[in-house]
């Protein structure tokens, strides 16, 4: 992983995840996300096998496969790896990298003070979930 490039701060104000934030907290963003690249093909959760991080799509696509169906593909500003940080459990899904992929990645142990710091980031994140809640519903009806 590296770190962030120069023009971090508005690369992370360009993604709808941190839009409420002003100029010092995208500052403080900016030390605490590192920045990483996957090839494609190159799966990066794992269905059933711990998960470790936040990751923050910056550019690419993803596809994310339950017991090897694909239920979704994610895209610029699209956020993963956060269902197993929150529970504590093994990741739901896999995602793996259908073009190359740029993303922001926290440690999945500052999660939680990340979240109780901007609670803003936190209520996106909660309305993002809900509509992924309310599309798998949709599908499974």
């Amino acid at each position: 992983m590296a770190a962030m490039p120069d023009d971090a701060i508005e690369l992370i104000s360009s993604l709808s995840l941190f839009a409420d934030l002003g100029g010092p907290q995208l500052e403080a963003i900016s030390h605490i996300f590192e920045e990483t690249t996957f090839a494609p093909g190159q799966r990066i959760l794992r269905q059933g096998i711990t998960g470790s991080n936040f990751y923050v799509v910056v550019e690419g696509e993803a596809s994310v496969k339950i017991d090897g169906e694909e239920r979704a593909s994610i895209g610029r500003g699209d956020f993963f790896g956060e269902m197993s940080l929150l529970l504590s459990g093994a990741p739901t899904a896999d995602v793996t990298a259908r073009t190359p992929l740029r993303c922001l990645v926290l440690a999945g142990p500052d999660l939680h003070g990340f979240l109780d710091k901007h609670p803003t980031v936190m209520y996106r994140m909660l309305v993002a979930m809900a509509r992924r809640l309310s599309a798998a519903n949709q599908r499974a009806g």
